[in-house]
């Protein structure tokens, strides 16, 4: 039987990457995002279905889920979807950009559980479980300067995730997290630091091998496409230059040599 999965912010980086997978793995996909002509393109190449909606708009996630209920249902609900703006300090730390990262990462998810969990259980009692998977970040688990915007919003995505696994407790409806540490993608760095690319190359400089949008999206697929009992209740992804939040390599990696005595 052909599942279908609902994959949120899908016109880019992690979730476009997510939605070409899933669909070269057989499953039916739904692509959501703002951006109608780039859902349309990805459409023409791979046959994922767009549906262009801003998750921060509750019209637009119920008009979601009554069109999901009219063709079909859903089988996994992947929330990709959010953000992050600005670098600044607390006592620098703009409202404006706080309050939408909120919106984008905390509501926005909990709008989708609303709308979405009765169509995951009628899932889950026809094909035997369904699946809620959340990407969030590494910035939900360890606070840098300059970060306290986006980590709290990911720290409260998290314990969204975290309470909703709770409460799912005794029903077929595996609850995943894919927390991601360093990643380049083309545009979230970019829309950060507002569209400067230097700001973005600095950040990457020397790194050896960040991640990269496929191997989020290979781990998302692969915990989707795991036996239905197994639950992957948090996988924590970084490069292996990225040791920590705070540990960057930059330069080569290379093997020390090992002091033996003679």
């Amino acid at each position: 039987m052909t599942r279908r999965a609902v994959v949120t912010g899908a016109s880019s980086g992690i979730g476009e990457a997510t939605a070409r997978l899933l669909r070269s793995r057989g499953w039916d996909v739904v692509g959501v995002a703002r951006r109608a002509e780039r859902l349309a393109a990805l459409e023409a190449e791979t046959g994922v279905v767009a549906r262009a909606a801003d998750l921060t708009v509750a019209d637009d996630i119920a008009d979601l889920s009554a069109w999901l209920a009219e063709t079909g249902g859903v089988d996994a609900l992947v929330q990709v979807a959010g953000g992050a703006r600005g670098t600044d300090r607390v006592e620098d730390g703009d409202a404006d950009d706080w309050r939408w990262m909120f919106e984008a990462n905390v509501l926005s998810s909990q709008r989708l559980v609303a709308s979405l969990l009765p169509l995951l259980r009628e899932a889950a009692t026809r094909v035997g479980h369904a699946d809620a998977l959340f990407v969030t970040s590494t910035a939900a688990q360890t606070a840098y300067p300059g970060g306290a915007g986006y980590n709290a919003a990911k720290a409260g995505e998290a314990m969204l995730v975290n309470s909703l696994r709770l409460e799912l407790n005794g029903e077929p409806i595996r609850v995943i997290e894919i927390a991601p540490g360093m990643v380049r993608t083309e545009e979230f760095t970019l829309n950060r630091v507002g569209g400067d690319h230097d700001a973005v190359d600095k950040l990457y400089e020397g790194v050896e091998a960040p991640l990269v949008a496929d191997d989020v999206a290979d781990v998302i697929a692969y915990a989707l496409d795991a036996p239905g009992h197994v639950n992957l209740d948090l996988v924590t992804m970084r490069p292996v230059a990225q040791s920590a939040q705070h540990l960057l390599a930059r330069g080569p990696l290379r093997p020390r040599q090992s002091e033996r005595p003679e």
